[in-house]
């Protein structure tokens, strides 16, 4: 059957729109319907869907077709991510929140470092920390335990990030060589990440619209939240960071992307400068 070349309408937009925001919190402007017609789009053409209008019936149908909200929120987040991405803000992590923070727990008899990715995409943040750990505590390893968690509402990109298996548009400018060389084997064209930092990591599927789960994401003392704000608007962004605090320790920090920032959302935090990176710290 071929597909109707139909353009989405502002109605069904609208309508689709405000249902994604109900599930997910994502959020697109008025001057985003193009951007949205494009990425159901595709969804339409998987499942020959003839019209926007019969997609949205499909998808919200009983309250809403879960196994399809899957493959769409893959459709309507980008999840593009590198290994070593915002090198300024690593270094901050590992050259003085880190140690810092295992001095810290040291002298209070706490072994136990909790860091939440909370966007986690195909892995290569959360890893990349694992990579960074590793090689800041050298020998010491057994001496903590390092509960690394991801999480993301795109269950397919879940998939890729426990498989370990990457291809060369994961490492950029920023990947140092001799993390690629130590940490992957070379699987023909594919880099796949040794066991040894593959089993630092877990990751599991979690909505942050859902504020209830998101509490269970309780005594972090680092969470990534990377380049995730973009795709909510000021109600929701405001939401978010406040469960986010929430499960923060004291002394906790929150990493944006480089672009983001908390103003006009959250004065909760304090900020914190190193090297032309900022974090924000909870006091």
């Amino acid at each position: 059957m071929m597909v109707s070349t139909e353009k989405l309408s502002t109605v069904t937009f609208i309508k689709l729109r405000d249902f994604i925001y109900e599930k997910s919190g994502i959020f697109f402007a008025e001057n985003k319907l193009y951007l949205l017609e494009n990425r159901v789009g595709r969804r339409l053409r998987a499942l020959d869907k003839e019209t926007y209008e019969n997609y949205l019936v499909f998808i919200t149908k009983g309250g809403g077709n879960r196994e399809e909200l899957n493959f769409l929120y893959n459709e309507i987040t980008i999840n593009e991510t590198y290994f070593f991405r915002y090198s300024k803000q690593l270094d901050f992590f590992t050259k003085q929140l880190l140690p810092n923070l295992l001095k810290e727990c040291q002298e209070q008899g706490n072994n136990t470092i909790r860091i939440w990715s909370a966007a986690s995409s195909s892995g290569e943040e959360l890893y990349t920390i694992g990579m960074l750990i590793k090689e800041e505590i050298n020998g010491a390893m057994t001496n903590w335990s390092f509960d690394l968690q991801g999480t993301d509402i795109s269950k397919r990109i879940l998939e890729k990030a426990q498989n370990g298996c990457y291809t060369k548009n994961s490492f950029r400018g920023e990947a140092p060589t001799y993390y690629k060389s130590k940490y992957f084997t070379i699987d023909g064209n594919n880099f796949r990440l040794k066991d040894s930092i593959k089993d630092m990591a877990s990751f599991g599927y979690l909505n942050l619209n859902d504020h209830f789960k998101t509490r269970s994401m309780r005594d972090m003392d680092f969470i990534f939240c990377r380049n995730v704000l973009i795709y909510f608007d000021e109600e929701m962004k405001k939401q978010v960071v406040h469960a986010l605090y929430g499960v923060l320790n004291h002394g906790g920090y929150l990493f944006l992307g480089e672009a983001e920032s908390l103003h006009g959302v959250s004065s909760a935090f304090k900020v914190e400068h190193f090297r032309g990176a900022f974090v924000y710290k909870k006091e």
